[in-house]
């Protein structure tokens, strides 16, 4: 069976809307932005890359990521590595060609069969909906949380407001950085 794990940057008050400078939220980019540079504090992105076996996407992320990241330095593995797109609406012909090999998912089910399958960890990253769906369903098996020191209010979410029982997690790494970004992974408890 796979692990699932979900990354974010996220604020205190839990959003994580565009921390990377979209356009169109009044906070854009607030990781850059508001907290000082600090590479030590990200040293769990490279890591996420090495152990990583796949990538698992949302539409909305897949369609900002790929006619980025395929020529970013700072992603080389994501190149080559197996991704997967949860969307309903999503078409073959919507796929960028010069990102390896992508597989539109349907629905919860089929990403359920995809941790069933053979392999190393599958990685989300972005895909606020996707996350909130996957949680919700029990999917998530580890959360790899960059807490940045900021309340930005308005903004989606990482996690659902649904009314469902405690989930438990237990945490197996932690750091603070002189920046006040804290490094908290969670594994889901079950």
């Amino acid at each position: 069976m796979r692990t699932l794990i979900s990354t974010a940057f996220v604020s205190l008050d839990g959003v994580v809307e565009a921390p990377g400078g979209e356009p169109g939220y009044r906070n854009s980019g607030w990781t850059v932005r508001l907290v000082d540079f600090l590479p030590e504090a990200y040293e769990i992105k490279g890591r996420e890359q090495d152990e990583a076996t796949a990538l698992l996407l949302g539409r909305v992320s897949y369609e900002a990521f790929s006619p980025v990241w395929p020529d970013m330095a700072e992603f080389p593995r994501y190149r080559t590595m197996p991704k997967y797109v949860v969307s309903t609406t999503l078409a073959e012909d919507d796929l960028v060609t010069n990102w390896g090999e992508t597989t539109i998912l349907r629905s919860l089910d089929e990403v359920a069969a995809l941790k069933e399958t053979e392999g190393g960890p599958v990685i989300v990253h972005g895909s606020a909906a996707l996350n909130r769906s996957l949680s919700d369903a029990g999917l998530i098996d580890r959360y790899h949380l960059l807490v940045f020191p900021l309340l930005l209010g308005a903004g989606k979410r990482l996690f659902s407001d649904a009314d469902r029982d405690a989930q438990r997690l237990r945490l197996v790494e932690h750091e603070v950085y002189a920046n006040g970004i804290q490094k908290n992974v969670f594994d889901v408890v079950r």
